[in-house]
């Protein structure tokens, strides 16, 4: 049973309780003898416990149907393409543990990060929140005020923590819900990864002293093979840490554990024998001595060629120069430099893939152990042009930048269907509403997000026709855009000059054929110049859509 309080008693409760250093975030705690229940979804979001790390598994089902909260483990590497599955038929990348996922749950095919960069990307994941609805259109951040994800998880009980890569907010967002934190990243000194690697590695000098050494960069396509032991390797460090976690977290408590990866985020500096697997040289994905690769990566797979990057007739082709623009956005990449860039894009996704199977097969059998059910989703903030049109980074419309891997995954007791593919369009704002529900938590007002349960398990479909993605401004004016997606046509709008384009993604997947000068547009603009009307900017006026308005990252408003 769940015991509700008004906010007063709520706050009663707390003056009349001792706080002390150790009890979990977010939690009161009750030391009195006769009061040791477990007192769950307060309005405040607060929860009360006899004892600092005791959760009762009852008061943590769902009040109705009885369920017990599922242990989630939600994997996100950093900008990783939706194509990059060998399940999807990618011609060179393998991923048999990302792959062995999608046969176990559903493939969401069409998912789009509706605002494909870092910072905005996550707040919409955090927050269940679209872009138009929080006003964080572009590379910008405001503060985390509102509920999150990890925040109403942990209100529940869950113990929330969060390895690997930060998830790229203001401070003052503080600590997003999440109880612990275990940071590792490649671009900051002295955090735990740093700290651990110099370490184990003193002559290297710290991440950022090594990636200067190799001349590589975080944000280009310089690529090099990982000089030291696999085992320091960030990506290395973050499962290790994981599945450390797992081991030490409170049994009795359900888990909430974010593994995020910088990988494939550059510096592309994969393990040496995944490097040289997609140079053009390799014929097997093979260690050197023909064994299998540590972790359960591929081996004695052929080497499929890299795919050529897309070209779109629509692309100025000679005004693009092979060292790159001054953001290292526009660029022709060919030749060695391309390939190399492959090698160490494809290879840091292979050794991703390689080290997450123990990490989830451990997840897995400690949810088994402990009499609970578990989900595991894999996706991503962004993807990566890769070359693709002209352009590398992301902050575009296009399929490389804007589509992301999708799969959730669960136990059997859950009922989710096995090896299904969805065709329809999804975003990062889904999940939110998806496993608050499976936790069997309320969705918070302002998330508009949708809950996929139903589609995860066959029972239902999506509820949107269309999606709306847009980014501001970061690159250039000329970056900037709004897009809908349909999951077969996909209409962008470039809101500094008005220029237009239009896609039929089943017959053109990589966006090499323009249809915007056919009659087919039409629809498409009025659908925008209607989601548009209203918008701060003045980018529609209801009957025709305005270019050349201003466009900030962060919309002028009150703090959600």
């Amino acid at each position: 049973m769940r015991i509700r309080f008004t906010p007063a008693v709520v706050a009663a409760v707390a003056m009349a309780m001792q706080a002390r250093a150790d009890d979990p975030p977010g939690v009161i705690v009750d030391r009195s003898p006769d009061f040791a229940k477990v007192y769950a979804g307060c309005p405040s979001g607060l929860s009360v416990l006899g004892s600092p790390w005791v959760a009762s598994v009852q008061a943590l089902e769902a009040p109705a149907a009885g369920r017990i909260a599922p242990d989630i483990l939600l994997i996100m590497p950093d900008q990783m393409r939706g194509d990059c599955l060998s399940v999807l038929g990618h011609p060179a990348v393998r991923t048999p543990q990302m792959d062995a996922l999608a046969r176990e749950g559903v493939l969401f095919r069409k998912a789009y990060s509706t605002v494909p960069s870092c910072i905005p990307a996550r707040h919409a994941l955090l927050t269940g929140t679209s872009p138009q609805g929080s006003g964080v259109v572009g590379y910008g951040a405001r503060p985390i005020t509102g509920p999150t994800l990890p925040g109403l998880l942990a209100g529940a009980g869950y113990a929330t923590v969060l390895v690997g890569r930060n998830m790229h907010q203001l401070p003052k967002s503080g600590d997003l819900g999440y109880g612990r934190q275990i940071l590792g990243s490649t671009y900051v000194s002295d955090d735990e990864y740093d700290v651990a690697l110099k370490k184990a590695a003193p002559d290297c000098g710290g991440i950022r002293r090594l990636i200067g050494r190799l001349g590589l960069n975080c944000n280009l396509w310089p690529a090099a093979p990982w000089p030291l032991a696999d085992n320091l390797h960030p990506t290395s460090w973050i499962v290790a840490r994981g599945r450390k976690v797992m081991q030490e977290a409170p049994a009795e408590r359900p888990l909430f554990l974010t593994a995020s990866f910088y990988a494939p985020h550059p510096p592309l500096f994969p393990p040496k024998r995944y490097f040289d697997a997609h140079l053009p040289a390799a014929t097997v994905r093979n260690s050197p001595d023909g064994a299998s690769p540590a972790g359960g990566g591929p081996a004695s797979v052929p080497a499929g060629a890299p795919p050529d990057p897309a070209r779109g007739d629509w692309v100025d082709w000679a005004s693009l120069s092979p060292e790159g623009d001054r953001n290292g956005h526009r660029v022709r990449l060919e030749g060695d430099t391309l390939r190399r860039a492959q090698a160490g894009y494809f290879g840091l996704i292979e050794h991703l893939d390689a080290e997450i199977g123990p990490l989830v097969a451990e997840f897995k059998s400690r949810s088994g152990k402990a009499g609970r059910p578990w989900v595991v989703v894999v996706t991503s903030d962004h993807g990566e042009m890769l070359g693709d049109h002209g352009y590398f980074r992301k902050c575009e419309p296009y399929e490389g930048s804007a589509n992301i891997p999708f799969i959730v995954a669960g136990s059997p007791s859950l009922g989710f269907k096995s090896g299904a593919r969805c065709e329809q369009p999804v975003c990062l704002e889904d999940l939110l509403p998806t496993l608050v529900a499976l936790a069997g938590i309320p969705k918070p007002e302002a998330a508009d997000g949708l809950d996929l349960a139903p589609v995860l398990r066959g029972t239902g479909r999506i509820g949107r026709e269309r999606l709306h993605v847009e980014h501001a401004p970061c690159y250039g004016p000329a970056q900037a855009f709004h897009a809908l997606i349909d999951g077969r046509f996909k209409y962008i709008w470039r809101p500094a000059d008005g220029s237009e384009q239009l896609f039929d993604l089943d017959r053109d997947p990589r966006e090499e054929h323009d249809l915007s000068k056919t009659p087919a547009v039409g629809p498409w603009r009025a659908r925008l110049v209607e989601r548009l009307a209203g918008r701060p900017e003045g980018f529609s006026d209801g009957a025709k859509l305005m270019a050349g308005r201003p466009y900030a990252a962060v919309q002028k408003r009150g703090e959600p």
